[in-house]
């Protein structure tokens, strides 16, 4: 996690450099216009922004690091594979629900495109698909 933190703050020193030599870059390009007529604003703007965005991240993943006690499997060379290895939850890898969602979902967005008497069909299959995917464990061949 230090490591991934220290990238972070490299990361937005990048941008912050980035961001004033593409500012600076674009006044001396234009002399003849005035310094606040001559940057381009939706670059400088996008890449204060990412300036900002990666030391949030890069302070998010600090505060992380400290409040956890404890280093990650990760990050100790003395680790095995299985110490990093949590319990993911369960799964069903035979259930067909998931397919009747996603068909659900392009049968609603096929009613933005085509017309809108499509998406109240969509939406119905959606909650069937919801209703079946909930209760698959109540009801058929691996009922529990």
């Amino acid at each position: 996690m230090k490591t991934n933190t220290n990238l972070w703050w490299l990361l937005a020193g990048f941008f912050l450099l980035v961001a004033i030599v593409y500012t600076w870059w674009n006044i001396i390009a234009y002399p003849d216009l005035a310094w606040y007529q001559a940057i381009e604003w939706v670059g400088t703007v996008a890449l204060f922004f990412s300036v900002f965005m990666a030391a949030l991240i890069a302070f998010y993943v600090s505060r992380v690091h400290k409040a956890q006690g404890g280093e990650l499997p990760e990050d100790v060379l003395t680790a095995d594979i299985d110490d990093g290895d949590p319990e993911m939850g369960e799964f069903s890898p035979w259930s067909w629900w998931p397919i009747v969602l996603a068909f659900s979902a392009a049968l609603a967005m096929i009613g933005f495109a085509v017309g809108t008497f499509m998406i109240p069909i969509g939406l119905g299959v959606f909650v069937i698909a919801i209703v079946g995917w909930v209760f698959e464990y109540y009801r058929g061949y691996f009922a529990r």
